[in-house]
């Protein structure tokens, strides 16, 4: 069992940056892949970005642009999203995610651990 929460989210105005952090529960954190997935209201939940447990990362490049970057601190069993050059349209509710799979998967059925998500909210 792993018990994620999210934290760092709020209110910035377009342009600025935030960084969400998800701390993990559970001694085996290192081994699982984690994933960044964001829903705004009334559209559904999509794929921000993946990282591997060794650190490789893959992002949805077609709404990040390389606006985003994720990393992970094994030691301190955490995941980061760093977010640049925010958007009106990066508003959403932001979850991370957990799976043993060895890749870093963009399909929210292939993980099985799900935080509460912290809200992300993008002024104009």
């Amino acid at each position: 069992q792993v018990h994620l929460v999210e934290s760092g989210g709020g209110l910035v105005q377009s342009g600025g940056s935030l960084r969400l952090s998800c701390a993990a529960s559970g001694r085996t954190f290192g081994s699982y892949a984690m994933g960044w997935f964001r829903q705004a209201p009334g559209k559904e939940r999509e794929f921000v970005g993946a990282i591997r447990w060794d650190g490789g990362a893959t992002y949805n490049l077609d709404s990040v642009e390389g606006r985003f970057t994720i990393s992970r601190d094994n030691a301190k069993n955490t995941v980061y999203l760093q977010m640049n050059s925010l958007k009106p349209e990066d508003t959403a509710v932001y979850y991370c995610a957990a799976t043993t799979s060895f890749i870093a998967p963009r399909r929210a059925q292939e993980y099985t651990y799900w935080g509460q998500g912290t809200q992300v909210t993008v002024s104009s």
